[in-house]
């Protein structure tokens, strides 16, 4: 359940209508178009780096990736957490110091291995066994 805000400064949404009569077909508030902006520069960078030209096609898939990423960015963007403290968070998680996972790597030298022969089981195999006692039946007998 979601209680309303108390304080009706927080229901008022800043955001740019538009000129008077000609509104905007979508309502943004002003730290999208500034979070927008960023992301689409970022993208254009990005894609010229790898190589990919600039063309109608480049351009609706560079926009579409902005429109997302800005949407996925301000949905943790209010109020209460402006979008620096995000930043910040997002900065401390990335170079907080992590427990070592990956197992330590050596190297062996074959010449400094020494071969150990296995040692004899309690257990023996069927196929040595029989083979075994084979012998000693065949042995046995003159």
């Amino acid at each position: 359940m979601r209680l309303p805000v108390d304080d009706e400064i927080y229901n008022v949404n800043a955001v740019w209508l538009g000129p008077p009569g000609k509104t905007l077909p979508f309502r943004a508030r002003y730290v999208a178009y500034a979070v927008g902006a960023a992301v689409f520069v970022l993208l254009q960078i990005a894609e010229r780096r790898l190589g990919i030209g600039i063309g109608f096609f480049a351009l609706a898939y560079t926009l579409l990736i902005t429109v997302g990423i800005t949407k996925v960015t301000l949905r943790v963007v209010d109020h209460d957490r402006p979008l620096s403290a995000v930043l910040r968070g997002l900065i401390n998680e990335v170079n907080a110091p992590r427990a070592q996972t990956r197992g330590k790597t050596s190297t062996l030298r074959p010449a400094r291995v020494r071969a150990v022969p296995p040692r004899p089981g309690r257990i023996r195999h069927r196929g040595r066994h029989s083979a075994a006692a084979a012998e000693l039946t065949d042995g046995a007998t003159p």
